[in-house]
């Protein structure tokens, strides 16, 4: 029992570090933009978070970790090939964004849509919370304790949706345009919406599994979805990591 705990403390202090890290990085790309513009410094703080999430909140590791020896009717030999084409849908999903980001650049350059940057910054912090919640409620329901898997994955949901308030309640109707008004609308609409359409999505996708939960459908033994459901909470949250700093940080205002 002590070890269990040992190792739960362990693997929550890990998040708590990674998540700093992360809120760190995130104040620097804050400070980086309203000073000296370093187009660089955003890059390699963006490269870096996005690492981290992939490989400590979205458990890239694991895709290493193939058990050829397991039989096919068992769960470990299911849990691989659904984590594999998991991860498949995700890297499809990903060229989505990666197309939007290219976009981006190719008709704005180095200038950007006059936003409101306090605003990004919060719902970018909201977003960053949200994903160090996540990873808590993977791991309490991967040591089997259900009071903290459920109050986590609230907290997750509640914060997606506050995300959603802040972008598209508030940032859409504060915006200095229209769809329709240029080149710069266009994608800005278009690159929030995509990725709120994908945060709706995720919401959806953690009330299922919150619901699971209570009725005691997972165990420390059996969680996949909620390991499916982190990975695309996580990839939300890659997928702003880029997008805060195209939308909000890089460039002169158009």
């Amino acid at each position: 029992m002590s070890d269990n705990h040992n190792n739960l403390s362990s693997q929550l202090n890990q998040g708590l570090v990674i998540f700093i890290v992360l809120a760190f990085l995130t104040f620097i790309e804050y400070m980086v933009a309203i000073t000296n513009q370093s187009l660089l410094l955003l890059s390699i703080a963006a490269t870096i978070k996005a690492g981290l999430v992939l490989y400590y909140y979205m458990h890239v590791y694991k895709l290493a970790k193939l058990d050829e020896d397991a039989d096919q009717s068992s769960l470990t030999w299911k849990i691989t090939t659904n984590r594999l084409g998991f991860w498949l849908f995700i890297l499809s999903d990903a060229f989505l964004f990666a197309g939007l980001l290219v976009t981006r650049f190719n008709l704005l350059g180095l200038t950007r849509p006059d936003l409101n940057q306090v605003l990004g910054l919060i719902v970018t912090g909201v977003l960053l919370v949200s994903s160090f919640f996540m990873n808590r409620a993977e791991t309490y329901i991967k040591a089997g304790n259900k009071n903290g898997f459920i109050f986590s994955t609230v907290v997750t949901l509640v914060l997606g949706v506050g995300f959603l308030l802040g972008v598209v309640g508030v940032e859409w109707q504060e915006a200095p345009f229209s769809a329709g008004d240029s080149a710069a609308s266009a994608v800005f609409f278009m690159m929030t919406g995509m990725h709120a359409f994908h945060v709706l999505t995720g919401v959806i996708f953690l009330g299922i599994i919150l619901n699971n939960g209570r009725r005691d459908l997972y165990s420390s033994e059996n969680y996949w979805a909620v390991e499916a459901a982190t990975i695309y909470w996580h990839f939300i949250d890659v997928v702003w990591i880029f997008f805060y700093p195209a939308l909000y940080l890089i460039g002169i205002l158009g």
